[in-house]
């Protein structure tokens, strides 16, 4: 863990960041409002340059761990240090060193989008030509630049997102926090905001993604956590997760007249467990391993039953949440 040291003037100094450091650390963080747990005992890590995705319900918790991240919400219990230093002693050097861009967008909707960002550069210390320089470069970078003399508030949903964006990345930020930046949008915005963070961490840039898509998560995210009444439920990379709640299967659409369910005493017989299909054509049979896909048509090819479609179909994160979310209801 990176140590601080004091610079000149009292400032905090960071030692140079251990490149296997995580980023975004968090241990045994806590947040109460009162008598109400918002969140108990989250521990979690995201390396650099990597999208950790966090999943869960409205009100698990998840936009209030990203404030305690973030410095907007002080921690009830816990530690936590953001891109090398500890939130609750350093926030300002946190909060230099972050981007967050939330569920609704914060630009000034009566600015155009040039002078939100020229702005937000200047509030961040640069002078006036490089303000201006910064905000060309994001225009540019996010399809804006023909949009950049009109008001934000004539932008479509997915242009005032990626304008938000945008504007949380004037600073250069090491770590990005979106909490479910693509609410709301059309699927054609969704998938180029999606493409717009595979490109900032290909960059290196390091992201806490919270979102209730899990299509977003399957795609973005290096690592899962879920939230669950303010607890972490479970976590690790997303195909681990997905082998622990469920077996890859192979369906097999019979051809008209074939009789399925001698098809599914064969493969009994031959020890898998199929299962029926709803209308009754097909046979849905859980396997261990892709290979196994050629021993089910051999059985059905040995008792002449032919197979007029195959599917190989792995768990997916749909999977992975509703059973994590019915083991958490059960605790």
């Amino acid at each position: 863990m990176t140590a601080l040291t004091s610079a000149p003037g009292g400032e905090p100094a960071r030692d140079r960041l251990d490149p296997d450091a995580p980023m975004i650390e968090a241990v045994g963080v806590g947040k109460s409002f009162g008598s109400v747990a918002a969140l108990e005992s989250v521990t979690l890590t995201v390396p650099r340059g990597s999208v950790l995705g966090l999943l869960g319900h409205n009100g698990a918790g998840k936009t209030t761990l990203v404030n305690v991240l973030t410095a907007m919400l002080p921690a009830s219990t816990g530690t936590a240090r953001v891109a090398g230093f500890d939130v609750a002693a350093h926030p300002k050097e946190v909060r230099k060193r972050i981007g967050l861009t939330g569920q609704f967008a914060s630009v000034d909707e009566q600015m155009s989008g040039r002078d939100n960002l020229v702005m937000l550069a200047r509030l961040l210390g640069a002078d006036g030509s490089r303000a201006r320089r910064r905000a060309r470069e994001l225009l540019e970078a996010f399809d804006l630049t023909g949009a950049a003399g009109r008001r934000a508030a004539t932008y479509s949903g997915g242009m005032r997102r990626r304008l938000d964006l945008a504007a949380s990345l004037v600073g250069n930020p090491e770590v990005i926090f979106l909490d479910e930046p693509t609410t709301g949008l059309d699927p054609s915005s969704r998938m180029a905001m999606w493409d717009i963070v595979e490109a900032l961490v290909a960059d290196g840039t390091t992201v806490l993604l919270t979102t209730q898509y899990l299509e977003e998560a399957d795609r973005l995210a290096d690592s899962i956590a879920v939230l669950s009444a303010g607890r972490v439920v479970a976590a690790g990379p997303a195909e681990e997760l997905k082998a622990q709640v469920g077996q890859r299967t192979v369906t097999v659409v019979l051809e008209p007249g074939s009789d399925a369910r001698l098809g599914q005493d064969a493969l009994r017989g031959a020890g898998f467990d199929p299962s029926l299909g709803q209308d009754g054509t097909a046979l849905i049979t859980p396997i261990d391993a892709s290979r196994d896909t050629a021993a089910v048509i051999r059985v059905l090819d040995e008792h002449g039953i032919e197979a007029a479609e195959l599917a190989f179909g792995e768990p997916t994160l749909d999977d992975v949440y509703l059973a994590v979310a019915r083991r958490a209801r059960s605790a």
